[in-house]
C-alpha cells in the first residue's frame, strides 16, 4: 500500500540505524536537521504517487492487485521505459534528485541477471530476487544501492588489496546465510533508505570470488554504520532550494553483517557476477539521463525568469535568446537519447525491457561532460548579480536594506524581493557548493566517462560500418576478411527488424 511522506517519516523514526553526520551520532534519521533536505526529496515521491495530477505518472498497476510507487518499477516495455523517464524527470524538476528511482534501476538488473546464475551455478537467486521485489513493492520501501566500493588502490584487483576491507566481501558462509565486511562508498540517500542492495562495482577474477556479492541489508542490521555527509544545505539560509531538498551520500561501513539465504543474490558466481552489474549500469544510465533532464529543467525556468528580472527581452537579445537556445538543446539532446534508448529497448531475461546500451550511455556521457556547460550558460543569461548580490542577512539590517532594495532593482513591475530570489536560487543550483556537488555526481555518478565511452565503442556496430564502406569500394580492404579484429553488432540494430519483436511498443 503506498504510503504518505509523513508515513514513510515514520516509519524512519522505526529505524534505528548507526549514522554520523558532521562528527555526531544521529538519533533520529527523520528529525535530524542535516538530513532533512534528503528525507524531503524522497518524500516528494512518496506524496506524488498519491497526487491526483501526478499518480497517473508515478504509480504503477501491481498484477495481483494494489499499486505501487513508480520509482519502485521494473520495466517490461518501451512504454514503461519512457514512463521511466517522464516520471523521474517530473519529480527531479522539484527535488533536484529523486534518489529513489536507484531501487528500480538495480532490481531490473539483478531480476535481469538471476536466471542465468541460476541455469549454470543450479542456484534459487531468482525465485529470491523476486520474493525480495515484490516485498519492498507492497511495503513501499526506499532502497539504496550499495555498489562503489572504497576501492583502495585503483591498480590493484579486490583480492590484491592491502587492506581486504578496500571491498566488501563475503567472510563467512554459513547455514542461514553469510557474513560480510567492508566499506562501500557514495551511497545515494544511504541514511534515509529503509534498505541497502549490496552490489559488485566491477567484474570479478576467480581470485575475486568473495568479493562478487549481492544482496539485501536492512539500515539498520547490527555491524553496518554508515558516515554521512548533509543533504543539501540545511540551514542556510541564501540557499533558497537546497535548503529544503538535497541529497545525503554515505559510506557504509559492514563489520560482519549476517545476511540471510533468501536476501543474498550472489555469493560468489564471479564469472557470471559482471552481467548484474552491467545490466544495472545500463537500466541506471538511461534513468540518470531523465534525473538532470529534470535539473536542466530548473536552469532553463529560472534562466528565464531571472532575464525578465533583469529587464532585457530573450525574444530581442540576440545573446541571450542563442545562449538561451544552446540550453535547451543541450537539455534535450541528451534526453532524447534516454528516449532513443528507450525505443530501442531490448526483450531480457524475465521480460525485462533493457535500454539500448550505445544510446544510454551516450546520453549519459552527454550529460556528464555537458552539466559545466549547462551551468554556465545559466550564468550567461542571469548576470553578475547571482554571485555580487549581499547575503540575506543584509535584507532585514536596518541600516542597508532600504538602499540596497533602490539600487539594485531593475524593472519596476517587479520587486526587488522577486529579483533577489531568482537570483539566489540560480546562484544556489550554479554557483554554490551544492552547484558544484551536483557537477561531479553528474560526472561520475553511474560510472566514470571513460566507462562509458568503453561501453559505446564495445557495443556500437563498427562491424556494420565497416561493411558499408568495403561494400561501396566493391572489394574489402584486406586480403584476408578473416584477419580483421572481431567487432560485435550493436545489441537491437543487428537486422532491419532488430529486436523489438516481442517487446511491445508505445501505443
Amino acid at each position: 500500500m503506498p504510503m504518505t511522506a509523513a508515513e514513510y517519516r515514520e516509519s524512519l523514526r522505526r529505524l534505528k540505524p548507526a549514522v554520523y553526520v558532521d562528527g555526531h551520532a544521529v538519533a533520529s534519521v527523520a528529525d535530524e536537521p542535516a538530513l532533512v533536505p534528503g528525507v524531503n526529496a524522497v518524500g516528494l515521491s512518496y506524496d506524488f504517487a498519491l497526487r491526483e495530477d501526478t499518480a497517473v505518472l508515478m504509480r504503477v498497476a501491481g498484477n495481483g492487485g494494489g499499486d505501487y510507487n513508480r520509482m519502485l518499477h521494473v520495466p517490461h516495455s518501451v512504454d514503461e521505459l519512457l514512463q521511466k523517464l517522464e516520471a523521474v524527470r517530473l519529480i527531479c524538476r522539484y527535488t533536484g534528485c529523486a534518489q529513489r528511482y536507484l531501487a528500480g534501476d538495480a532490481m531490473a538488473g539483478i531480476l535481469q541477471a538471476a536466471p542465468a546464475l541460476d541455469a549454470e551455478h543450479g542456484t534459487e537467486y531468482a525465485a529470491r530476487a523476486q520474493a525480495y521485489y515484490e516485498y519492498i513493492r507492497s511495503a513501499d520501501l526506499a532502497v539504496g544501492i550499495a555498489m562503489t566500493d572504497a576501492k583502495g588502490d585503483r591498480s590493484k584487483r579486490p583480492h590484491a588489496q592491502a587492506n581486504p576491507d578496500a571491498y566488501v566481501r563475503i567472510v563467512e558462509r554459513r547455514a542461514d546465510g553469510i557474513v560480510i565486511s567492508g566499506a562501500k562508498a557514495i551511497v545515494t540517500g544511504g541514511p534515509y533508505m529503509h534498505e541497502l542492495l549490496v552490489m559488485p562495482c566491477r567484474a570479478m577474477a576467480e581470485a575475486d570470488a568473495d568479493y562478487a556479492v549481492c544482496c539485501a541489508v536492512p539500515v539498520d542490521a547490527p555491524g553496518l554504520t554508515q558516515v554521512a555527509r548533509p543533504a543539501g544545505r540545511p540551514g542556510e539560509a541564501a540557499a533558497s532550494f537546497s535548503n529544503r531538498f538535497g541529497q545525503s551520500t554515505s559510506v557504509c561501513l559492514f563489520d560482519r553483517v549476517f545476511v540471510p539465504w533468501e536476501r543474498v543474490f550472489l555469493a560468489g558466481e564471479w564469472r557470471l557476477g559482471a552481467e548484474i552489474t552491467y545490466a544495472y549500469a545500463t537500466h541506471h544510465r538511461h534513468t540518470c539521463i531523465a534525473a538532470r533532464a529534470g535539473y536542466g529543467d530548473l536552469l532553463i525556468g529560472a534562466g528565464t525568469l531571472m532575464t525578465e528580472a533583469n529587464g532585457l527581452d530573450a525574444e530581442r537579445a540576440h545573446g541571450l535568446r542563442e545562449a538561451m537556445t544552446e540550453l535547451i538543446t543541450l537539455v534535450e539532446g541528451f534526453y532524447a537519447c534516454g528516449v532513443a534508448a528507450s525505443v530501442y529497448a531490448t526483450p531480457e531475461a524475465n521480460g525485462i525491457a533493457m535500454p539500448e546500451p550505445v544510446f544510454a550511455n551516450i546520453g549519459k556521457l552527454l550529460l556528464a561532460t555537458q552539466i559545466y556547460d549547462m551551468q554556465r550558460l545559466a550564468h550567461e543569461v542571469s548576470g553578475g548579480l547571482i554571485v555580487t548580490l549581499p547575503g540575506p542577512d543584509e535584507d532585514h539590517n536596518p541600516a542597508t536594506a532600504g538602499r540596497i532594495s533602490e539600487v539594485l532593482g531593475a524593472r519596476s513591475d517587479i520587486p526587488y524581493e522577486k529579483r533577489i530570489a531568482v537570483a539566489r536560487f540560480i546562484e544556489d543550483l550554479t554557483a554554490s557548493y551544492q552547484a558544484g556537488w551536483y557537477s561531479v555526481i553528474s560526472l561520475h555518478g553511474g560510472g566514470s566517462p571513460a566507462g562509458m565511452k568503453k561501453e559505446i565503442f564495445r557495443r556500437y556496430p563498427i562491424a556494420d560500418r565497416v561493411e558499408i564502406v568495403e561494400n561501396l569500394l566493391d572489394r574489402g580492404i584486406l586480403a584476408d576478411a578473416t584477419k580483421r579484429i572481431a567487432l560485435g553488432r550493436q545489441p537491437g540494430r543487428c537486422c532491419a527488424e532488430g529486436c523489438q519483436a516481442g517487446l511491445p511498443k508505445p501505443a
